[in-house]
C-alpha cells in the first residue's frame, strides 16, 4: 500500500521555496489527468478510463491530506465520468454514436450562464460554510464506516470568487462534456487558467505547471471540437 501514500516520494522538483516533493501518486494520478483530457479532446471514449483512475487517486490524495470536501468533490467527477463513458458508447441503430459534437442552444447557453452567475454568488458568499458542513459530513461518513479520521480544522478560503469560479465551472464543464457540448472546453480554458495563477499565488508551482499544460490542452480541445461542430452543420448559439 506504500504505493497509494503521499510519503512515497517519486522525485524532487525543484520550483517555488524548498522545491516539492512529487509523490508516485500525484505523478500516476496527474498523468492519468492529462491522458484523460487530452484523448476527451480527440473524442476518444477510452478517456473514461483515465479520467477514472486520475480521480480515484486524487481522492486517496485528498483523504490523506484532509482536504474531504475536495474528496466529495471527487465523488462527483467519478459518477459524471462513469455517465459519460455510458452516454459516449450508445448508438444508433446504424452503429454512429448517439452523441456528436455541437454547440448549446441559444436558450440552453443562457440557463448554464444564470446557473454559474447563480451558483457562483452563492459559493462565494457562504463557501466557508457550506465546506465546514461538508467536511463534517465526510468525516463522519467514513467514521460510520469504520475509518479513523478526525475533524479537521477549516481555515477561512483564501480566494473565495475564484475558488467558487473554479469549482462551478468545474462541474459544469463536466456535466457539459459528458453530453458533447463545445462549450465544455471553453469553461476549461477559464479554470485552468485562474488555477494556473491561484496555484502559483499560494505556492504550489508543480501544480501551476499542470494546469498551464491542460489549458493548452483545452485550447486545443476547443480548436478540434469548434471545427467537428462546423463540419456537422452545428453553430455557436444556434436557435435548435
Amino acid at each position: 500500500m506504500d504505493l497509494f501514500s503521499t510519503q512515497n516520494i517519486l522525485v524532487h522538483i525543484p520550483l517555488g521555496a524548498g522545491g516539492y516533493d512529487l509523490s508516485w501518486i500525484e505523478a500516476i494520478g496527474t498523468v492519468a489527468g492529462l491522458l484523460c483530457i487530452w484523448l476527451a479532446s480527440l473524442e476518444k471514449i477510452i478517456n473514461y478510463a483515465f479520467g477514472l483512475l486520475n480521480v480515484t487517486l486524487f481522492a486517496i490524495i485528498f483523504y490523506q491530506i484532509n482536504l474531504y470536501a475536495s474528496l466529495l468533490l471527487q465523488l462527483f467527477f467519478f459518477a459524471a465520468n462513469i455517465y459519460g463513458w455510458y452516454a459516449w458508447s450508445r448508438q444508433t441503430a446504424d452503429n454512429q454514436a448517439e452523441l456528436q459534437i455541437r454547440w448549446l442552444s441559444r436558450s440552453k447557453a443562457l440557463a448554464w450562464l444564470a446557473v454559474c452567475v447563480v451558483a457562483i454568488g452563492l459559493m462565494t458568499a457562504f463557501i466557508n460554510p457550506i465546506f465546514i458542513i461538508l467536511t463534517r459530513a465526510s468525516v463522519a461518513l467514513m467514521q460510520a464506516l469504520g475509518m479513523n479520521v478526525v475533524m479537521p480544522e477549516v481555515a477561512p478560503d483564501a480566494y473565495p470568487f475564484w475558488d467558487s469560479c473554479m469549482m462551478v465551472f468545474s462541474i459544469v464543464a463536466m456535466i457539459l462534456m459528458t453530453r458533447k457540448y463545445v462549450e465544455n472546453w471553453l469553461l476549461w480554458v477559464v479554470v485552468n487558467l485562474i488555477s494556473v495563477v491561484i496555484f502559483a499565488l499560494q505556492g504550489v508551482w508543480a501544480m501551476s505547471v499542470e494546469y498551464m499544460i491542460l489549458t493548452f490542452i483545452a485550447l486545443n480541445g476547443s480548436r478540434m471540437w469548434i471545427n467537428s461542430a462546423h463540419e456537422r452543420g452545428s453553430y455557436a448559439l444556434s436557435r435548435q
